[in-house]
């Protein structure tokens, strides 16, 4: 073996292939191992390279922000079925709602993201919730870029951005296949198939595809919660400098409505986490629909043209009880019926050019793109009457009553934006990216309720998101840096009597360190400070609509740990602290800490592989993730305790192709809550339970 240091440009994305210098890259020759791209899977818990902050294949180390990884042998070895499940391995990042049952938001640094994206493509921009639960068949990676990113994503929530990594077709024939069964009646199937199409050396496809049921441990009668998905794509490559990808992505989901645990008297009562206050009748269908296709190619070495289409389209309807009261002795809780029915629709446009070049003995790489994005949503709303239930031993059958008419709201949001971003090799160790994004568009915005009608006249919008980081290796194993980065966000929120709610903006201080402690582990660490401006949140006087809450603050630190330590003994870990508040605000008390926000969050996951011997094939792995307490909402009016939960792992690889496994969750059967998101909405976690799983490499 030998080690050498091997000069690479900044390549663009999904483009292994060495250039001229711009950043210093350390490769291993002969080693027999693959070489990491920003798109290509991951060796172990530890990756290298990403394009996600940066739209260029970069080294992690020279990303100006805090970017986390949760490579795919992760999500294998931990039986990782939601997203939510990955994003557990990354610092202040918690789920934070299912949207009942329907979905997933998270929390990153203390502020609640409503979108994410698939291959650096963002979800509708008119959408409040993405409509399903996101399978992970197809997911190579999962990636999070924490603070303000929209320099490259324009409209973003300032605590960070998801961003999945699917997995591309290959040329060699290769494929897997899963059959799991667990706890609650879990069954599911998924499996992920690659090889050249029609002989070709140029043409590849992959299809990816899940199905799954589960009742769950939720006291929902006798429905069974049911999703199936399915992600074809193709590769061409017709020379060495042209590549063009189609990712596609199908999936439809059928689930009980399912709003969790009530919170009574500043607290939510787990003496029973498998109680419901809905009705067997409440059920939900959503289908979300993607096709992607991204081309690249290279003029020459120095210059990479790039150009990307999305199309998303899809429905949701729902009908389902809903709780709207406590009465003041805690006995009963006060329910209407709901429907809605919604429509929705986007397409997106990204046009980039990577050029590379030097100027008085600096090396730049140069990112400039144009993005068109547009979207709309058309969700219609009835509601009726519906019989109360007990607060503690709810009982089903109460007949819905007829619906009236609650709502019709009509949006649609159109962006234009133009970006521009320079990495810059000042000297050997020292580099700078400097980046813009200018934000424009319209906006358009109905809603009528049973009493008046809100049509606003068309909205202009604008923003302007200016990034600046610096990155300093002092020596090969260390890395230091510091970044300024700020957001843009237009409001797809409903304000009561307010036609034109303000755009959202936010900025973030953030300065960090990645050390190697081996070849094979990284530290990361970063202390941070971000402002938001303008922020929706749920109206304290009506659920229906939201309220600008003013301004809101999150500071803190974390750090996270990846990769082996020893051959066959891998882990990722984290740990965060967080102070996150109001402090401007009409609506809510100036002080108040941030909904589902803890102070303290951590996790640990390990796993070991014995490597010779008669214990040969056999791993063992163990966890645990711990949450800090929370509040609620933004009033502070209740909170959920903290809580630890403690996973295990046992498998038996019977040769390169077989692998039996047992997922042990929540061992010590803890109760807790998951995601609280209002005094209706509060989602226990589940009790202990048992996943098996059997994977054949095809």
């Amino acid at each position: 073996m030998e080690a050498a240091a091997a000069p690479n440009r900044l390549d663009s994305i999904g483009n292994g292939n060495e250039g001229d210098t711009v950043l210093e890259e350390l490769s291993v020759v002969g080693t027999g191992v693959p070489t990491e791209t920003a798109t290509s899977s991951v060796v172990g818990y530890r990756a290298t390279r990403s394009a996600t902050a940066t739209r260029t294949d970069t080294p992690v180390r020279d990303s100006p922000q805090t970017i986390n990884v949760v490579p795919r042998e992760v999500l294998t070895d931990q039986q990782d079925l939601r997203l939510s499940d990955a994003i557990n391995n990354v610092s202040n990042v918690q789920l934070g709602s299912t949207v009942q049952g329907r979905s997933q938001n998270y929390v990153i640094r203390g502020f609640s993201t409503q979108v994410f994206a698939v291959d650096g493509i963002l979800t509708n921009p008119a959408f409040q919730f993405y409509p399903v639960e996101r399978d992970l068949a197809n997911a190579e990676r999962v990636e999070v870029i924490k603070g303000p990113a929209s320099v490259l994503f324009g409209r973003g929530d300032p605590g960070g951005v998801v961003n999945i990594v699917t997995r591309r077709p290959t040329l060699e024939p290769s494929g897997d296949m899963s059959v799991i069964g667990g706890g609650f009646g879990l069954r599911r199937v998924q499996g992920s198939v690659s090889s050249a199409l029609l002989g070709s050396d140029t043409l590849a496809g992959r299809i990816s595809f899940a199905a799954q049921e589960d009742p769950t441990f939720r006291n929902i009668g006798d429905n069974t919660n049911r999703r199936f998905f399915v992600a074809p794509a193709l590769s061409w490559t017709p020379s060495s400098d042209t590549r063009v990808y189609l990712n596609s992505e199908f999936t439809q989901q059928r689930t009980q409505y399912d709003e969790g645990l009530i919170a009574y008297r500043g607290r939510v009562p787990l003496d029973n986490v498998s109680r419901y206050y809905g009705e067997p009748f409440s059920r939900y269908y959503g289908e979300f629909n993607s096709i992607t296709l991204r081309a690249e190619h290279d003029v020459n070495e120095n210059l990479t043209l790039r150009q990307v289409i999305n199309g998303q389209w899809g429905a949701f309807n729902l009908f389902t009880a809903r709780a709207t009261g406590v009465n003041a002795a805690g006995t009963l809780v006060t329910r209407r019926d709901a429907s809605v029915d919604s429509r929705y629709a986007a397409v997106d446009t990204q046009t980039e050019a990577v050029l590379k070049f030097d100027t008085f003995g600096f090396a730049h790489t140069a990112l400039l793109g144009f993005e068109y994005s547009n979207g709309y949503r058309h969700p219609y709303s009835q509601q009726g009457n519906l019989g109360s239930v007990s607060f503690l031993t709810p009982v089903f059958g109460s007949i819905p009553g007829a619906l009236g008419f609650q709502a019709d709201l009509k949006q649609k949001l159109e962006l234009f934006g133009l970006y521009v971003q320079d990495q810059i090799q000042l000297a050997p160790g020292l580099q700078l990216v400097l980046g813009a994004r200018f934000d424009l568009g319209t906006q358009l915005y109905s809603n009528r309720v049973p009493t008046t009608r809100t049509a606003a006249p068309e909205q202009d919008l604008f923003g302007a998101s200016p990034r600046v980081g610096l990155i300093y290796r002092p020596f090969e194993p260390l890395t230091f840096y510091a970044s300024y980065a700020t957001s843009f966000v237009p409001q797809t929120a409903s304000v009561l009597n307010v036609v034109n709610p303000p755009p959202e903006t936010g900025e973030q201080v953030e300065v960090g360190t990645r050390l190697d402690l081996l070849p094979n582990l990284t530290l990361s660490g970063a202390v941070f400070r971000i402002v938001r401006d303008n922020v929706a949140a749920t109206d304290p006087t009506n659920s229906n609509f939201s309220v600008i809450t003013g301004q809101q603050r999150s500071q803190g630190f974390e750090a996270d740990l990846a990769g082996e330590i020893l051959p066959g003994w891998n882990v990722i870990a984290s740990v965060g602290f967080l102070d996150a508040r109001i402090t401007k605000d009409t609506t809510f008390a100036v002080g108040n800490v941030l909904a589902a926000a803890p102070t303290f969050s951590g996790s640990v996951w390990s796993t070991y592989a014995f490597q010779e011997g008669w214990l040969r094939g056999l791993g063992l792995g163990a966890g645990i993730t711990y949450v800090g307490r929370r509040y609620g909402d933004l009033n502070n009016s209740y909170t959920v305790g903290a809580y630890a939960r403690v996973d295990a792992l046992v498998y038996y690889d019977f040769d390169e192709r077989w692998r039996l496994s047992i997922n042990l969750r929540n061992l010590t059967d803890a109760r807790y809550i998951e995601a609280p998101t209002n005094q209706f909405n509060n989602t226990p976690g589940a009790p202990f339970s048992v996943l098996a799983a059997v994977r054949v490499k095809l």
